[in-house]
């Protein structure tokens, strides 16, 4: 394996499985500190802040900053204060996403008919209300974006919970309408403001993952090259099935620095 100046790192599947790092995690990360590497985390669960999941990597032996990690509802709201910072938002998803939003100055609606933007995202209290309050919004002109569009929302202890897509496929059975945008993986911007973080281009960087439709096929449209571990969600038989292919095959992120 060739060497990179910058490594764009998965969390979930390929850092760490719910609280476990995975073998040679802690190891790689520190080989490629070493040799003077960059190296951004990446998430795309809204439910948990930048401080939580730096914290959760230094208790597991990695040290890291919450400028260290980007994760979908960061990239959510960076697109909302630069390109619709006046828009009322209605956002279905948990106070670290909302408190995201309000610490960017970004305003709540608290009515549909002042509602700009309905936000999705992952939420374990999605109920009738909050659909309700949503639909009525969406019939009355808001438009949709979705932090991401994940089947599953897999959290601590490796339980999948009900996802963003969910929701966004309630809305749409109701409304007929779909995001415009969903701005988490494998959106552009992820990787555009993860190569941004580190002062690096595209090619200079590894986009390392564990899912082909989400962290390769966003890794390759930037312009990375990129690596598959087999340690999460993507099997060897998927990947062989797949007309999308890494560069690299890893049976774990510790082969990172094997023979690099």
């Amino acid at each position: 394996m060739e060497r990179f100046k910058g490594y764009v790192l998965d969390l979930d599947g390929t850092i760490y499985r719910g609280p476990y790092l995975m073998p040679g995690a802690r190891e790689v990360v520190a080989e490629l500190r070493k040799r003077g590497c960059k190296i951004v985390f990446l998430s795309n669960k809204a439910i948990q802040t930048r401080v939580d999941y730096a914290e959760k990597l230094t208790r597991l032996g990695i040290p890291a900053t919450p400028e260290d990690v980007i994760n979908s509802s960061l990239v959510t709201v960076d697109y909302l204060r630069r390109e619709q910072p006046d828009a009322r938002l209605y956002i279905i998803g948990e106070p670290p996403l909302i408190k995201e939003a309000l610490n960017a100055g970004l305003r709540l609606a608290r009515q549909p008919e002042e509602t700009d933007i309905v936000v999705v995202s992952f939420d374990r209290t999605f109920h009738y209300g909050k659909l309700r309050f949503a639909y009525n919004a969406i019939m009355k002109g808001a438009r949709i974006i979705a932090t991401n569009a994940d089947r599953t929302c897999p959290v601590e202890g490796g339980e999948e919970l009900p996802d963003a897509a969910s929701i966004i496929a309630a809305l749409k059975a109701l409304t007929d309408k779909e995001p415009e945008l969903i701005l988490g993986k494998p959106s552009p911007r992820v990787l555009e403001m993860a190569t941004s973080r580190m002062g690096l281009k595209p090619s200079e960087c590894l986009m390392v993952g564990d899912r082909l439709e989400t962290d390769i096929v966003m890794g390759k449209a930037a312009g990375m090259k990129t690596a598959l571990v087999l340690t999460g969600v993507t099997r060897r038989e998927q990947l062989e099935a797949s007309d999308v292919k890494p560069d690299y095959v890893l049976d774990s992120v510790a082969e990172l620095i094997e023979g690099a």
